[in-house]
């Protein structure tokens, strides 16, 4: 594609429905999150160092298996040491490379509004992604994922004004070729979202792809892409302690190109990392310095952030667990360790259970309240996640958008405000001894925006519940993602850059997309 100056758009409304009738629902406006509180450290300062010290050990001792020729030859150009694809990577050159990270960057998306920060005390919450398999009540069954299921779920991170960013897949259309589904789901995500976007590492033609189509999407030329991040990729080590070709491939692309880069460790403790969480937290973190280490000596102060996913499996059947209280605990070492690197840190909002029920919840929002204790900056999987990652559900999305809503309002400065007006002491001087605060002038003044509102929960009493129908949490869901789908509004595209890219996906279709195996 030949370069173009920037064309006209039109600015999105991101997080509306349709301007055909009142909201589907009152949310909270879209805004950065900004986590103030201390984060919780479970570890002391030997702790800290002991963790640190075992990931070094690893690092120079065991070493990393770098399954990517090219990844390889550039360690060994940097002067790591190697054994056939394993890479020993000195302590000096590691904390070297990692002092090279920037602590805090900004992804831009095709809409300067939906702007995000990376780093500090932001804390960002995105889609479920990945799920090859998909359940909503409708259906009442697990089923492979669709394209259309795939755009559903894509409107409603595109609806929910606290999902920051749109994730990769939020379900696996597998009704697409895997040869042309990056071109699919890209276009759809580009087109009904204009949120900041991910790209698989998957191999280099996926990777080039996705950055061509948000180059276009967003109307830049070569340069101004390059000149400021635009999206992302996560990739994930293949644990314990290597790194595969497809994903260094594509990390190293993004890293040339000045685009953020998350590595992820998938360290579950007892099977594929120690069953001691300090044991995990150590190979976790040996992992993730590796490909930053590769990233800063290709591309110095290219945007780095380390992510975990340290849990723990089932004993009993060796089956994945999630939102437990080693999990917890991992994430706020984690945590620990990432302020020690000075390196902003992703974690997940996961759980095991299969359907939205109780258990989905209690897992889910243990683990999303482990990243608040964490001082985690970028929450995967915030919505939506069933089956370990297997399922993605609408109606567990909208469920898990209530949660974040609510932590998003506990991190508002004016709930813990200690001005004179918030001490209220004129309030308590004239109701005094008797009465109630409802009629005061004070309570009159607040009493439409004083208390988080939610849009899901019902705190009728029984009465009232049963007689509205007696409808439970998952079945209301339900409903509203239905309303929210009908009423949808994609945020606008100029219409010569919607064409650019559909010709895109059509050139790339017809010269056979990506390579695959089948």
């Amino acid at each position: 594609m030949n370069d173009h100056p920037r064309r006209k758009r039109g600015g999105g409304r991101a997080g509306h429905a349709a301007r055909r009738g009142p909201a589907v629902i009152e949310q909270r406006p879209w805004q950065l999150t900004v986590n103030r509180d201390r984060p919780t450290e479970p570890l002391t300062e030997e702790g800290v160092q002991a963790i640190h010290e075992g990931a070094m050990t690893i690092l120079e001792e065991i070493g990393v298996a770098i399954l990517n020729p090219e990844a390889l030859r550039i360690l060994e150009e940097a002067g790591c040491r190697s054994e056939g694809e394993v890479v020993f990577f000195d302590r000096d050159f590691i904390m070297e490379m990692v002092a090279k990270c920037p602590r805090e960057f900004t992804l831009t998306p095709r809409n300067p509004d939906r702007q995000i920060v990376v780093g500090g005390e932001y804390i960002l919450f995105g889609n479920v992604s990945s799920p090859p398999n998909y359940w909503d009540l409708e259906i009442g069954k697990k089923v492979p994922g669709t394209r259309e299921h795939c755009a559903n779920l894509l409107k409603l991170t595109q609806y929910f004004n606290c999902i920051h960013f749109a994730g990769g897949y939020p379900v696996e259309p597998v009704d697409v070729h895997a040869s042309v589904r990056h071109l699919d789901v890209l276009y759809d995500k580009l087109t009904l979202t204009d949120k900041v976007p991910h790209a698989y590492s998957l191999g280099a033609e996926r990777v080039e792809d996705v950055m061509e189509m948000v180059r276009i999407a967003g109307g830049w030329s070569h340069e101004e892409f390059d000149a400021t991040p635009r999206m992302y990729t996560n990739i994930n080590s293949t644990s314990p302690l290597k790194h595969d070709y497809p994903m260094l491939d594509g990390w190293m692309r993004l890293a040339r190109r000045g685009q953020g880069l998350i590595v992820t460790p998938f360290t579950l403790a007892g099977a594929m990392a120690p069953v001691t969480m300090a044991g995990a937290v150590a190979q976790s973190l040996a992992e993730a310095l590796s490909a930053v280490a590769l990233a800063q000596w290709i591309n110095p102060g290219v945007p780095c952030a380390i992510g975990t996913f340290t849990s723990n499996v089932d004993m009993k059947s060796g089956a994945p667990a999630f939102g437990t209280p080693e999990y917890m605990r991992a994430t706020q070492m984690t945590g620990q360790l990432c302020r020690f690197y000075g390196l902003p840190m992703r974690s997940s909002g996961v759980c095991a259970a299969n359907v939205p029920d109780g258990q989905a919840m209690w897992e889910t929002s243990n683990s999303l309240w482990a990243a608040v204790q964490s001082g985690t900056n970028v929450i995967y999987h915030a919505a939506g996640w069933l089956e370990g990652g297997l399922i993605a559900s609408p109606e567990k999305f909208v469920m898990d958008c209530e949660v974040i809503q609510q932590i998003q309002r506990y991190m508002d400065p004016e709930i813990y405000a200690t001005g004179p007006d918030d001490i209220a002491l004129d309030a308590i001087r004239e109701v005094r001894h008797n009465g109630h605060f409802f009629g005061t002038q004070h309570t009159q003044d607040r009493y439409t925006t004083a208390f988080y509102q939610p849009f899901l929960s019902d705190w009728r009493n029984y009465e009232a519940w049963e007689a509205a129908g007696s409808i439970w949490t998952a079945e209301r869901a339900h409903h509203l993602y239905k309303r929210i789908l009908a009423e949808f509004e994609a945020p606008p595209m100029d219409e010569a850059i919607r064409d650019e890219l559909a010709a895109f996906v059509e050139r790339r279709k017809s010269e056979g997309g990506a390579p695959t195996d089948f």
